[in-house]
């Protein structure tokens, strides 16, 4: 029986395997790095969606149907998120790391995995009440066009208010939450001049570039969900988009202890994961 279940085990991996080559090829999206486990998962939670018995099914009709990779990519890609997420670590970066963009005539920030952009709009306020929106310009990039549709339209839902208010206020918060939205029908709608601040676009940590020269990323519980070549990879992008003295955030489960890049960087608030660019790094 062990061996039984050993045999198709391997069966999955094969068919998931070959499922994100028809991916790259047919689609250009790169799974291929990402962390097989996680992608388990997802498949297994996809294939009833799909009607298929088999990852096998999947990819044919992934390859036949052009329709079909859309709705998949939503599972491909992890879009949990919230607003002022691990409160303690933007106040870290409002006691430890606004001072010292203060010291920057203009700023850029990199919002990198902004799924539906709750981490982007965030930020956005934190901004605004640290006083530098003026003089900051937002990019938020994902993989998913829909997650980023979503993020753009700057909208929520009514029952999320309470967390991301709470979530606020334990961040350090020197406003009102509900000055930065406006309820009705269930919903509630981000303020226009914090979408005004962002720009939302495509971007891979997996085959794209570095597109701009930035004094801040964001790039939080996205890591966690790439193998160890794909993680360095992004942790490079991250170190080649930073300005000299730039600072990184990542996740609450995420370390660049054991990163090829790990020795670029030097810690900011250990424990709320924010780094800095070592000078000549």
């Amino acid at each position: 029986m062990d061996a039984e279940v050993a045999r198709t085990a391997r069966t999955r991996d094969i068919e998931l395997k070959l499922l994100l080559d028809a991916i790259y090829l047919r689609y250009h999206y790169d799974f291929r790095s990402y962390a097989v486990a996680s992608l388990r998962r997802r498949m297994t939670a996809a294939l009833p969606r799909f009607g298929c018995e088999t990852v096998s099914q999947l990819q044919e009709r992934l390859l036949h149907d052009p329709t079909t990779f859309p709705q998949l990519l939503d599972y491909l890609t992890v879009q949990v998120s919230e607003m002022f997420r691990d409160p303690a670590h933007f106040l870290a970066l409002r006691e430890r790391v606004v001072p010292l963009l203060r010291t920057y005539p203009s700023l850029k920030v990199w919002v990198a995995g902004c799924s539906t952009g709750e981490e982007a709009y965030s930020l956005a306020i934190l901004l605004r009440e640290e006083g530098l929106a003026s003089r900051t310009q937002i990019y938020a990039t994902d993989i998913n066009p829909h997650a980023l549709r979503r993020a753009e339209a700057g909208i929520y839902e009514l029952d999320r208010i309470p967390l991301f208010t709470e979530n606020h206020r334990r961040s350090g918060g020197k406003s009102s939450f509900s000055d930065w939205y406006t309820a009705g029908y269930g919903r509630a709608v981000l303020d226009r001049e914090l979408r005004r601040q962002i720009v939302f676009s495509d971007h891979s940590l997996a085959t794209d570039t570095v597109f701009a020269e930035v004094q801040l990323v964001s790039c939080r519980n996205v890591l966690i969900y790439f193998n160890r070549p794909l993680q360095d990879r992004a942790l490079g992008l991250f170190r080649e988009a930073l300005c000299p003295r730039g600072f990184l955030g990542v996740g609450a489960r995420e370390s660049l202890r054991f990163s090829a890049h790990g020795h670029a960087f030097e810690d900011v608030a250990r424990d709320e994961r924010i780094f800095r660019k070592r000078a000549g790094a």
